[in-house]
């Protein structure tokens, strides 16, 4: 177990952290955690004696380790894997206490994003109705905003919008490591053409597109060649990349609400072209009874009878008392 990390199962029942880690530093290190990888956010580590390890634990995961170095208040970890490889052990002071906590670059970046996210809702919308992936792992709750989700199959995508029983936008969530192992082995591809199918789609990515350039186990360039040719071909599907979990939320959450207004914008807009087209010819109407008539219509009327009537100035009165004795003429 020396060159390993081991996750086992926590075989106190009444502990709220279900999982051991076994440390192959020095003579070991355990500790009880809530997790088997902070994915989503760093996770809190009560250190045990070694004592506590059982005799037959039940094993959870056992990953091999290419390096398990103490360096100052942390102990940094590099698995032997391609993903969910690098993480740290960090001891610090919480609330007047030692406490240790378990984080990975992700979580690093999120904890401290040196960004304050709007709290405002969306602009024209009251409530969102996101619907969730059923597929979808640790799904986006989007805290502070005025967002109702369902969870549901989706055909394309982890987050969408459903309009009327259809789907009218979507966006697929992906981190660096899944982007990045979707786009090696074809699969981005083809989500790529079922978001294209849709009028509005888009792809996500917690983190930042310079991390592409630090990648170690894929060629850089091989990654951006790839993103590029994908964007080429599917225009219409913008691959985003948002720094972080929290503001890849923010994103989505945004994005949808924004495709919720315009599809407003859009029905308000159909039902104004389905209306009978103006021709631009308007009926002149007769002017209600005891109302005085236009200076336009009595010159016309003037014209017809062959009286001399200039074509702009006022009518001399003997055209308006001809006009008023041609309406109470008996037929």
């Amino acid at each position: 177990m020396a060159a390993d990390i081991v996750l086992a199962r926590n075989p106190d029942p009444d502990s709220k952290l279900p999982y051991l880690l076994w440390l192959p530093l020095g003579d070991g290190l355990v500790f009880r955690t809530r997790d088997t990888w902070p994915r989503t956010k760093a996770l809190f580590c009560h250190p045990v004696s070694v004592d506590e390890w059982p005799e037959n634990p039940d094993i959870v995961e056992r990953v091999p380790v290419r390096s398990c170095v103490r360096r100052g208040a942390a102990i940094d970890l590099v698995l032997d894997r391609g993903r969910e490889n690098r993480s740290q052990i960090v001891y610090t002071k919480g609330r007047g206490r030692d406490m240790v906590f378990w984080q990975s670059p992700r979580t690093r970046k999120q904890a401290r994003p040196n960004v304050r996210t709007p709290t405002a809702r969306a602009a024209g919308v009251e409530v969102l109705t996101v619907v969730v992936d059923s597929h979808e792992r640790y799904a986006y709750k989007f805290p502070g905003q005025q967002v109702e989700t369902v969870t549901a199959p989706l055909a394309c995508g982890d987050y969408g919008l459903v309009v009327d029983d259809t789907l009218v936008a979507s966006v697929e969530r992906k981190s660096l490591a899944d982007l990045v192992s979707s786009l090696t082995s074809g699969k981005l591809r083809f989500a790529l053409a079922e978001l294209a199918a849709l009028n509005r789609a888009a792809v996500v990515v917690e983190d930042r597109y310079s991390a592409v350039f630090k990648l170690e186990y894929v060629r850089p360039a091989l990654v951006a060649d790839g993103l590029a040719e994908l964007q080429v071909r599917y225009p219409n599907v913008p691959i985003v990349f948002c720094e972080n979990r929290q503001l890849a939320e923010e994103w989505t959450y945004r994005y949808l609400a924004a495709v919720q207004q315009a599809a407003t914008d859009e029905q308000a807009a159909a039902e104004r072209i389905l209306q009978p087209p103006n021709t631009g010819v308007e009926k002149r109407q007769p002017a209600p009874p005891g109302a005085e008539p236009t200076t336009a219509q009595i010159r016309a009327w003037a014209r017809e009878q062959g009286f001399d009537v200039p074509d702009r100035g006022r009518l001399r009165p003997e055209i308006r008392d001809a006009w008023r004795s041609a309406l109470t003429r008996p037929e």
